[in-house]
């Protein structure tokens, strides 16, 4: 199968969600799914298997070979500006310093009729409040290899990573989580399968 993946994959666990074909499926048992520790166990091979073919993880999900790592993908989690395009597509762009959420029309006829009429589709601008923004870069960049710019993120709290996060930050560098340094802030494999319980002790 490696053979066949060219440069880039993007590798999602399934989610199966209740009153879905799937989940109806499941319930009744039809479907086998892989308990938390198989699902961990299957997604570590996943990852030394695809690095050992040149094809490492530069974000959680995804994996590239250098250079075919998806740009629109790492502006998103780089916390970058993008804009959505599309009906219901969602944006964030910088207006005067700080960041903006941006929603087209969600109805694709009442999206195309705005673009014909006016050229745009817009529906809403909304300002994001510095504290969401910090939230906002943490929760997209630890999920990248690469972790957060540290001149990035204090420049966006205006505070220190140390005072912004406190003793929980020692705490998950302590354990192996996330490592620190004068440049970047970065969640380690371990940190990364584990990331909603690392963020939610920075964000506590």
């Amino acid at each position: 199968a490696l053979s066949l993946a060219g440069t880039h994959l993007s590798l999602y666990q399934l989610t199966i969600e209740p009153g879905t074909a799937f989940g109806n499926r499941a319930a009744r048992g039809e479907i086998l799914t892989a308990d938390e520790d198989t699902a961990a166990a299957l997604y570590e091979v996943t990852q030394q298997r695809l690095a050992a073919a040149g094809i490492p993880a530069y974000e959680i999900s995804n994996h590239a070979r250098l250079g075919a790592e998806c740009r629109h993908n790492l502006a998103y989690w780089r916390y970058e500006d993008y804009l959505g395009i599309g009906p219901g597509a969602h944006g964030r762009v910088t207006r005067g310093g700080s960041k903006v959420a941006t929603q087209e029309r969600r109805v694709p006829e009442t999206w195309l009729v705005a673009i014909e009429e006016t050229g745009s589709a817009l529906d809403e601008m909304t300002p994001i409040s510095r504290d969401a923004s910090v939230e906002e870069m943490l929760m997209m960049g630890l999920r990248l290899t690469e972790g957060i710019s540290r001149l990035r993120l204090e420049a966006l709290a205006q505070r220190s990573i140390e005072d912004l996060f406190g003793p929980a930050l020692s705490r998950l560098a302590e354990g192996g989580f996330v490592v620190l340094d004068d440049e970047r802030i970065v969640a380690t494999a371990a940190g990364r399968q584990r990331l909603n319980a690392v963020l939610a002790a920075l964000l506590a």
